[in-house]
């Protein structure tokens, strides 16, 4: 199935029903004074978060969601019939917004969280509501209100504890593949990846941690170029970031420190927040390179970057060193669980 994390849609909840100005009507019952009931609640329409579902692509063909009226009052003290609620089921991880305000209405950020999108009208009050000792027989009732209307707009953010980072072929689907069951397209040409994937890492029996791969990013991808930021949404919840690093690129003059800087400037145009998460480097396609060579390499980057942060020098095709690597990150989201305890 094609990943879909966008979507809009309109929802129109139901109007109430409109009160009833009746009479009770019966042989013998001289002046039977209001017996008009009460009109029922329109149907609401609903959000839940279902972790069954992991696309919005349902939501690209049925863009319309309009809730039921209720029934309106009758005589004899029968009040309408409320209408059913409609619950639209969403993938964890989707955000939606009013589409004219641009105000976040849900954080589906749980399995199932629930939230009011449109709210269904009242219903209008008979004239039995009316009755009084000064007015014996009323003949006001009121009409239902009217439900709400919206445009909303469907964002979904992947939950993952990891996020893989890095320029085009860098590595990130080989090493999603070599950590985790995933099994995404790896191709030798660029932005093989279109869309995220996600692998679940299992470090032992008991501890595991989910890894996102978003398609790769390259200078100039906050004005267009490449496939722009439009994957970078989905790093917003994870704890960590592992920025893939192609240590022996194809070009010679291509300088994996420049890449990086490069890298980094974008994150930051596109989320202050984002750019200040933990982030380590991964020195990728070291079984290209003699050990030797690739440590020295590995070395000279982290002294021309400057970089005071973990690091680690990898074979994702091979599966080199990746099995440290799981076990550092597992460590580190076990630390960080515990202060958000604590």
């Amino acid at each position: 199935m094609k990943f879909f994390d966008e979507a809009r849609i309109e929802v129109i909840a139901g109007k109430g029903g409109d009160g009833s100005a009746s009479f009770r009507r019966e042989k013998f019952v001289p002046m039977g004074g209001p017996d008009g009931g009460d009109g029922g609640r329109g149907g609401s329409i609903w959000a839940v978060a279902d972790a069954n579902i992991n696309t919005l692509i349902d939501y690209r063909y049925t863009r319309i969601f309009r809730a039921q009226s209720g029934e309106n009052g009758r005589g004899r003290d029968q009040n309408g019939k409320g209408a059913d609620d409609i619950v639209l089921r969403m993938p964890v991880g989707t955000i939606i917004r009013d589409s004219d305000s641009g105000d976040v209405i849900a954080d589906l950020a749980k399995d199932g969280d629930r939230m009011l999108l449109a709210k269904g009208g009242n219903g209008g009050r008979g004239n039995l509501n009316f009755k009084s000792s000064v007015n014996r027989a009323p003949k006001q009732f009121t009409r239902g209100l009217p439900g709400e209307a919206k445009n909303l707009e469907m964002e979904l953010r992947v939950i993952a504890d990891v996020g893989l980072l890095g320029m085009p072929n860098a590595g990130k689907s080989t090493f999603i593949r070599a950590v985790s069951a995933a099994r995404p397209k790896v191709a030798d040409y660029p932005f093989t990846t279109l869309h995220p994937n996600l692998g679940v890492v299992r470090v032992d029996d008991s501890r595991s941690f989910v890894v996102a791969d978003i398609p790769g990013l390259i200078e100039g991808a906050a004005e267009g170029a490449g496939l722009g930021h439009q994957f970078l949404r989905h790093l917003q919840r994870t704890h960590l970031l592992l920025h893939l690093v192609d240590m022996a690129p194809f070009d010679p003059d291509t300088d994996p420190a420049k890449e990086v800087k490069a890298l980094a400037a974008e994150l930051k145009k596109y989320d202050a927040a984002l750019a200040k998460k933990p982030r380590w480097l991964l020195f990728n396609k070291a079984d290209l390179l003699e050990p030797k060579e690739a440590q020295a390499r590995a070395k000279a980057l982290v002294k021309k970057l400057r970089w005071t942060k973990e690091w680690f020098v990898i074979s994702a095709v091979k599966a080199e060193g990746t099995r440290e690597l799981t076990f550092a990150v597992m460590d580190f989201l076990d630390d960080e669980r515990k202060a958000k305890r604590r």
